[in-house]
C-alpha cells in the first residue's frame, strides 16, 4: 500500500487531506471522501479516518481523508462548511490533467460517496444535499457531485441535536447559537432540513450509542422518506457511537458494505 499523498485545499494549516489511492494494477472501484467526527471540535483530526481510508485503499477504492478548520480553530459557521466544500471540488482538479502526476488518473468523479462519523456523519450528508443549497450559501454550486453518502452515527437533525444537547452545546458551538438566535444558519446547515437530497444516504447507527442517539438517525430517515428520497437506515443491536469506525468489528463491515452499495 502506498503512503497517502497529502495535498492542501487551502492556505490555513486546516485546509489539507491524505488521498491513498488503491495498489498499483488495482481498478478503482470508486471514490470515498472520509471525514472524520469529535463534535466539529479542534482536539479531534483526521487520525480518526486514517484507518478507515486504509482499509477503504486496500478494497479498491480511492479514499480521500479531508482535515478542516474546527471550533477553536478557526472553524465554525460557515469555515467548516466552506472547507468541506472545497475538499470535495478539489477531487475535480486532482481528476482532470493537472491533477494527473498526483492521482494517476485514478479518481473516479462519477462515484464520488461521502463516509463520515458522528459530527462528520453530519458533514457527509450536507456534502450530499449541496445541490440544493440557494446561491451564496457556504457550499452552494459544486464541482463535484456526491453519488450518496454514508452516515456513522451521524448527528443528522441539528435543531434536534442542539435542544437536547447532544455534544454538550456543540452544535451551538458550531452554528452560532442555538436555533432560536440563528434559525437561517440551521437551515443551511443541517442535513434534516435540506431534504430532499436526490441520491441515497445510508444511516448506520448502534443502538447503544450514547454519544450520539440513535434518534438522530431515525429522525433524518422518516424525513428523507416523507421527501421521497432514497434512504436506509441500518440499526446495530448492542454497538456502541465508536465501533462503527473500528475496521476490525462487523459495524465498520455495515459501513464498507454501504460504501460498495452506493459505488456499485
Amino acid at each position: 500500500m502506498s503512503t497517502p499523498i497529502r495535498l492542501a485545499y487551502g492556505s490555513d494549516p486546516s485546509q489539507f487531506g491524505e488521498l491513498s489511492l488503491p495498489p498499483d494494477g488495482v481498478d478503482v472501484r470508486g471514490t470515498v471522501v472520509v471525514v472524520h467526527g469529535g463534535f466539529w471540535r479542534a482536539r479531534y483530526d483526521l487520525a480518526l479516518g486514517r484507518p478507515l481510508a486504509t482499509t477503504l485503499a486496500s478494497a479498491g477504492f480511492a479514499a480521500w481523508n479531508v482535515e478542516y478548520r474546527r471550533v477553536g480553530l478557526g472553524g465554525g459557521w460557515p469555515a467548516t462548511f466552506e472547507d468541506l466544500a472545497a475538499a470535495v471540488d478539489l477531487l475535480g482538479d486532482l481528476a482532470g490533467s493537472d491533477g494527473g502526476a498526483v492521482a494517476a488518473g485514478r479518481i473516479d468523479l462519477d462515484r464520488v460517496v461521502a463516509l463520515g462519523h458522528s459530527a462528520g456523519g453530519h458533514l457527509a450528508a450536507w456534502l450530499a444535499a449541496r445541490p440544493g443549497l440557494p446561491a451564496g450559501a457556504p457550499g452552494a454550486g459544486p464541482r463535484v457531485r456526491l453519488r450518496g453518502a454514508v452516515s456513522q452515527a451521524g448527528v443528522l437533525d441539528l435543531e434536534d441535536a442542539a435542544r437536547r444537547e447532544v455534544g454538550g452545546g456543540a452544535v451551538d458551538d458550531l452554528l452560532g447559537g442555538g436555533p432560536d438566535d440563528v434559525p437561517d444558519r440551521y437551515a443551511l446547515a443541517s442535513p434534516a432540513a435540506r431534504l430532499p437530497v436526490g441520491v441515497p444516504v445510508v444511516c448506520v447507527h448502534g443502538d447503544e450509542d450514547v454519544n450520539v442517539p440513535l434518534r438522530q438517525s431515525e429522525r433524518y430517515a422518516a424525513a428523507a422518506r416523507t421527501a421521497g428520497d432514497p434512504v436506509e437506515l441500518v440499526v446495530l443491536p448492542g454497538v456502541d457511537h465508536f465501533a462503527v469506525i473500528d475496521p476490525s468489528t462487523a459495524a465498520w463491515g455495515a459501513c464498507a458494505a454501504a460504501v460498495e452499495r452506493l459505488c456499485s
